[in-house]
């Protein structure tokens, strides 16, 4: 399968192309190329004046489009939500599951790995927020299934989840260097969160193998004047990137635009998107702009990607490029997967989303492959 997609502004991840094509072979990019000098021998698709960036990468989302992976972690619910994210432009995404029971940990753990198995490229693997994070920061988590980590217990979370657990969320405080180092030895990325952590015990962190920050502000020791906290540590540690809830509920448009001037490209968008649900550990509602837990914490966004990136665009004053590339090559980059994902150029998956002047998906490419969101 050889196409070019035509007629589109190119938002490349490097550059802003216009009057360009983009030639896909396979499920990969071949080249970028001037219309007028395109090959007239490969079929042209009319990418109806939309703009057209990579795919839209989201390192946390636990539900959507009527499944909550975190209630219910089954193959059947990781389809669910593919679907619905590719609608709202996401090609690449991580199931997530919140401190939870083993047996639900597992549960995740398999079927990721089943989802997987079976040739899905979108799911790049699982998310665990916990079980190991402070009580004092848990948020909306269940406090009943908060654990210590032992050597014992993540070693069998790394058994089963070999090759699919690829991010883990815990605070820092209550763990070990052996718990850090076993993790790391298995290529997990360590995601600081959930955490009280004083700034010298984040910033060692981050020296010691975590390289992330899980929802730059909630559920974490905040900045102050003589307690800089996790969030100074995260500013201050050239080695932390740091996801952002940009809905305007979770944290304010404004310290959004200061942390990306802190941050800058260590800064990276995530849904954190829930869906209702009435059953299970984790029971949400829909409250306005976010979800809520049924004692009305909040538990969650409505977030899709692509309004991340206009509220990026539109509230927190940032130019386009640089919106997109927080939803797309900075996740990339944390994951290490920035060689494949994350860009339009030669040898790329054929991974893009298309999307209008009002920030409106029209459609995707997934692996080469374009589906239209058709009304």
């Amino acid at each position: 399968m050889s196409y070019l997609l035509t007629n589109c502004i190119i938002y490349s991840g490097t550059t802003v192309l216009h009057d360009h094509a983009i030639l896909i072979k396979g499920n990969h990019v071949a080249a970028i190329v001037p219309e007028v000098a395109a090959p007239a021998d490969v079929d042209r698709v009319d990418g109806r004046g939309c703009n057209v960036s990579p795919g839209f990468i989201d390192l946390q989302i636990y539900g959507g489009g009527g499944a909550l992976f975190s209630v219910d972690p089954t193959v059947e619910s990781l389809q669910k939500l593919q679907a619905h994210v590719r609608r709202h432009g996401t090609t690449s995404f991580q199931a997530t599951m919140p401190t939870n029971s083993m047996e639900m940990m597992r549960a995740a753990l398999q079927a990721g790995r089943d989802y997987q198995q079976a040739g899905h490229p979108c799911l790049l693997g699982i998310h665990l927020e916990g079980p190991y994070i402070n009580p004092l920061k848990k948020g909306a988590h269940q406090q009943e299934f908060i654990q210590q980590p032992t050597t014992d217990s993540v070693a069998e979370l790394l058994a089963l989840g070999e090759g699919t657990l690829r991010m883990m969320t815990l605070a820092p405080e209550v763990t070990t260097s052996e718990i850090v180092a076993l993790l790391r030895r298995a290529e997990v990325v360590l995601s600081a969160g959930h955490s009280n952590a004083t700034y010298a015990q984040g910033a060692t962190a981050f020296k010691q193998g975590f390289t992330a920050a899980t929802h730059l502000f909630n559920a974490m020791s905040a900045l102050e004047s003589r307690a800089p906290g996790l969030v100074g540590a995260i500013y201050d540690a050239d080695s932390a990137h740091a996801s952002i809830i940009a809905d305007g509920v979770h944290c304010d448009f404004a310290a959004v635009r200061i942390s990306h001037k802190m941050l800058g490209k260590r800064l990276f968008l995530i849904t954190d998107a829930v869906e209702a649900g009435t059953h299970g550990a984790y029971r949400f509602r829909r409250a306005e702009n976010c979800f809520v837990d049924e004692n009305g914490t909040l538990a969650g966004s409505a977030l899709s990607m692509m309004d991340a990136v206009r509220n990026c665009v539109q509230e927190v004053r940032l130019p386009l490029e640089e919106a997109l590339r927080m939803a797309t090559l900075y996740p990339a980059q944390v994951l290490a997967l920035d060689d494949e994902l994350g860009l339009i150029q030669p040898s790329y998956r054929a991974d893009l989303c298309l999307f209008n002047a009002d920030f409106e998906v029209q459609g995707t490419v997934l692996a080469g492959e374009l589906a239209w969101n058709e009304s």
